[in-house]
């Protein structure tokens, strides 16, 4: 958290900088990329590679779409309120959790609800362009952190945080049944329950490497214990018939006997080889 600290006749004070280290990163990033996309008149160039289009993610491969769709707006509104919700909401978040943290929750909600918005429409030619599905999974965090501090609504109408991000959700989840609109409402709805899911489950990515590992062990040592066991059953086995000929020769073995030992015989060859 950085503060500009001030002293005044040996009074001592401070106030938050206006821009977090992450959020300015964030925004300058999105601002840049959007004057490069207009100022090089090749937007549609721009979305068909780098916007989110679920048909090429799927028919082409391109799995950077995902990541790089965040960055990339389809106006200057657009990229504008985008920009200013993540500034407003996000900052406090920030100083709270760190930059850190911060942005792993950003990137996760905003590249989850992109692959959620390529499966949901799997052969959908529309690029899908912005920041969205991050912001609105930082609208849900602020509004399950701090449910009872009061926005402004349009600037006027005061409301608590937790009833107006149920709304936002709400308003998004109705809105997702209109095939007419240019908004994908889904990537919103999706990037809030991505980032519902992160804040009650609370996963570290190192317990979850730890956990994927743990099982994958014990399936290994599992395999190791069936093939023992296996081994050892092939050796009793040859050791009975080996046994038998040492007492009455090889023919007291019955035609069934002499086809285990040979099969056995070689299987338990294949188990040495294989270790």
């Amino acid at each position: 958290m950085r503060y500009q600290f001030q002293s005044n006749r040996g009074e001592f004070s401070y106030r938050p900088s206006l821009f977090t280290d992450a959020i300015k990163i964030l925004v300058s990033v999105n601002f840049g990329i959007f004057l490069l996309q207009s100022l090089s008149g090749a937007e549609r160039m721009f979305f068909e590679l780098f916007g989110l289009v679920p048909k090429l993610i799927w028919s082409e491969f391109m799995i950077w779409q995902p990541v790089t769709y965040l960055f990339f707006h389809g106006g200057i509104w657009h990229v504008l309120i985008n920009m200013f919700v993540l500034w407003m909401f996000g900052s406090e978040l920030e100083r709270l959790w760190g930059k850190q943290h911060f942005l792993k929750y950003y990137f996760v909600t905003g590249v989850g609800s992109g692959i959620i918005t390529a499966i949901f429409a799997l052969h959908s030619t529309t690029p899908v362009v912005g920041a969205s599905g991050a912001v609105f999974g930082v609208l849900l965090a602020y509004g399950l952190t701090y449910p009872n501090r009061t926005v402004y609504l349009y600037g006027i109408i005061p409301i608590k945080s937790i009833l107006f991000v149920i709304g936002i959700g709400v308003l998004a989840f109705i809105s997702s049944f209109d095939g007419t609109t240019q908004i994908s409402h889904i990537t919103h709805l999706a990037g809030m329950a991505i980032g519902y899911v992160m804040l009650k489950r609370r996963w570290q990515w190192k317990d979850i490497w730890f956990s994927i590992r743990k099982k994958t062990l014990e399936y290994q040592l599992l395999r190791e214990e069936k093939k023992m066991s296996r081994r050892q059953e092939l050796e009793q086995d040859i050791d009975r018939l080996l046994d038998k000929i040492n007492r009455g020769g090889f023919h007291s073995l019955s035609e069934d006997e002499e086809q285990k030992l040979y099969e056995n015989s070689k299987s338990l060859s294949r188990h040495k080889k294989k270790d």
